[in-house]
Order: C-alpha cells, then structure tokens, then sequence
C-alpha cells in the first residue's frame, strides 16, 4: 500500500493535465487578466466583500501587493472598492458586472475544455473523477475552516499599557 505522502506525489503528477485543460481556456490573448488577476477575481466571486486584508491573506501576499493587484484590476474596470460604513481604514472588494461576465465566459471556456477531455473517458471514470474530486474538495473545506477556526483561537496580544514602560508617557 502506498503511503499518504506517495500518493499525494502521484496525484500531483496526475493533476498536471487537468490544470493544463483548464488554463488552455484562459490562454486567449483577448483576455484582459494575468493568471494572478484571475484568482483575485475568483476569490472575489466566491467571497463578495471582501476586504483588502482578507484578499492578501488567500493569496499569502503582503496587503501593499494585493493592493496593487487590485489598483490595476480596478483601473480596467474589473473591481470596486467601497470604505467601510464603520471603519473607513477598511475596504471592501466587489466586483463589478463586467467581471462577473468575464468570470462566466472563462467558466463556459472551462466547461467546453473539460467536456472535450471527458468524452474520451469512459462512463465509469467520468463518475469515478466526480466523485474523487468532489471529495478532495470537501477535504480541502474543511481544512480551510480547520485553519479559520485555528487563527481565530489565537489570543490577541493587549494593547501596551504604560505600566510596562510601552505605553504614552
């Protein structure tokens, strides 16, 4: 039986081709965003909302990167940012409906990729693949609210008094 770390070598390898369908169909030189902009746009579609801080940490970027991801995102007229009501420091991320548009035609380019691929595959496998993937994704979820869950448990470091000497004089 192979062990954990080996099949997760021979599933990275088997993935390649998978990413390679994919990325085909935003391979159009038409298309107005980097691979990067289009995971800003995807995080931003599935987490409308969002705020700066928020994007820099799903990327595992500095703020002052993902900032400039989304300067030039907003200049082509693909995001909004908005203040927050509350607390005017934050800012929140929205796309806009040309976004929202370009986001579905690259979806339809996905669908039309994969679809090409999976008519080669037998019934069988086709369920097989659904079922395996849609598995690593539950997987994948609940790692991600593990993580969540995990930082939010971290205690917030108090704020310096002037008994310790760090506080205002």
């Amino acid at each position: 039986m192979r062990s954990v770390s080996d099949l997760a070598v021979a599933v990275e390898a088997a993935v390649g081709p998978l990413l390679d369908v994919l990325d085909s169909a935003r391979d159009d030189p038409r298309l107005p965003v980097s691979a990067t902009q289009f995971r800003v746009l995807t995080i931003l579609a599935r987490r409308p909302g969002l705020n700066l801080g928020g994007l820099a940490e799903a990327l595992d970027v500095v703020p002052s990167s993902a900032s400039r991801l989304c300067d030039r995102l907003a200049a082509t007229g693909l995001i909004t940012r908005a203040p927050d009501r509350h607390d005017r420091r934050e800012v929140h991320l929205t796309l806009t409906s040309t976004a929202v548009t370009l986001l579905e035609d690259l979806r339809q380019r996905r669908v039309v990729a994969i679809s090409a691929v999976l008519t080669k595959m037998p019934a069988g496998s086709r369920r097989a693949l659904l079922r395996s993937l849609t598995a690593f994704a539950l997987a994948s979820e609940g790692m991600m609210a593990e993580a969540a869950k995990a930082v939010e448990a971290i205690p917030q470091d108090p704020a310096p008094s002037s008994a310790d000497g760090l506080g205002a004089a």
